[in-house]
């Protein structure tokens, strides 16, 4: 199994990851809601299934309350299982069908 990445918190958005698959998004936004203002919450899903694919993002009200929430929820149990809360990388990239490098290429004659 692949070890997460910590980043560090720059922003208010968080990486969570570990989630149970049977966790939805406004299970995050209780548990979140304990540590301050949660703005948005997203669980990523396989797009074929609609199946969780066991992380998501939360989006925090500061900077501060997602730091705050690191500590506290960052390796703490929850559905099972020890979630790994970080701060976000920066999703400045396009979206997947954008991307040159996953479109089909015709090949050369």
């Amino acid at each position: 199994m692949r070890k997460p990445e910590l980043v560090e918190v720059t922003t208010p958005r968080l990486y969570v990851g570990n989630l149970s698959f049977d966790a939805v998004e406004s299970d995050l936004f209780e548990l979140f809601s304990g540590v301050g203002l949660v703005q948005n919450v997203e669980i990523v899903t396989n797009r074929q299934t609609q199946r969780s694919k066991g992380f998501g993002f939360v989006q925090m009200q500061t900077v501060d309350e997602a730091k705050r929430a690191v500590s506290e929820l960052h390796d703490k149990e929850y559905m099972g299982r020890k979630l790994v809360v970080s701060g976000a990388k920066a999703a400045d990239r396009p979206e997947r069908e954008e991307r040159p490098e996953q479109q089909q290429q015709q090949p050369e004659q």
